[in-house]
C-alpha cells in the first residue's frame, strides 16, 4: 500500500498570537482597520486571542 505519509506539526501558539493577535492587530493602522470592520459585522471573536 503506497500511501503518503502526513507530516505532523506542533502547534505554537506563542507564535500565532504574536502574528493574529489583539495586540499586534491594534499596533498597526490595518490592524485596527480589521478590528473595526470584525466589530462592525458583529463577530464574537475579534481576534484568536
Amino acid at each position: 500500500m503506497a500511501s503518503k505519509a502526513l507530516t505532523l506539526r506542533k502547534k505554537k501558539n506563542r507564535k500565532k498570537f504574536k502574528i493574529h493577535g489583539f495586540l499586534s492587530r491594534m499596533a498597526t493602522t490595518a490592524g485596527r482597520k480589521i478590528i473595526r470592520e470584525r466589530r462592525r459585522k458583529g463577530r464574537r471573536k475579534l481576534t484568536v486571542s
